[in-house]
């Protein structure tokens, strides 16, 4: 069925994949697919925020990340699973896409929170990423 799942979590809120992550290794299990580990890191880019920080964090970030990335996927991702370890470097649902894309990814597995108003007025990432994406997505709620 699935060859390929796009599982896209974020590292800083366990409360986020803790439902999710089980979701993803069952389907990855049952169809000996592909799991593709996704994070994203923010991108503070040209703005005022990315002057005020040195020329390399961003490679270091970015290194710090994909070790945690490789750790979490040990702690929590049975060894007899393939999988593929992504950092993105942006924003968030655009990277997710992006690489949804890339990859030719049939499902992608995301994690939402209960909507508050705010989100309502401005969209959370998984509501862009069910809008715009060309597979099936599992969106698992905390």
């Amino acid at each position: 069925m699935f060859k390929h799942i796009l599982l896209a979590i974020d590292l800083e809120h366990p409360e986020s994949w803790v439902k999710m992550v089980p979701e993803a290794v069952n389907y990855a299990k049952n169809a000996e697919a592909t799991l593709h580990v996704m994070t994203v890191t923010p991108d503070f880019g040209m703005s005022l925020v990315g002057s005020f920080f040195p020329k390399d964090h961003e490679a270091k970030m970015m290194q710090e990340v994909n070790d945690k990335l490789h750790q979490f996927v040990k702690d929590n991702i049975p060894s007899d699973i393939k999988v593929q370890h992504i950092v993105g470097h942006g924003n968030a649902y655009e990277e997710i896409l992006r690489m949804q894309k890339k990859l030719k990814c049939d499902l992608i597995i995301i994690g939402a929170h209960r909507p508050k108003m705010q989100d309502y007025l401005l969209g959370p990432n998984a509501a862009r990423v069910v809008r715009h994406a060309n597979c099936s997505v599992l969106v698992v709620r905390e």
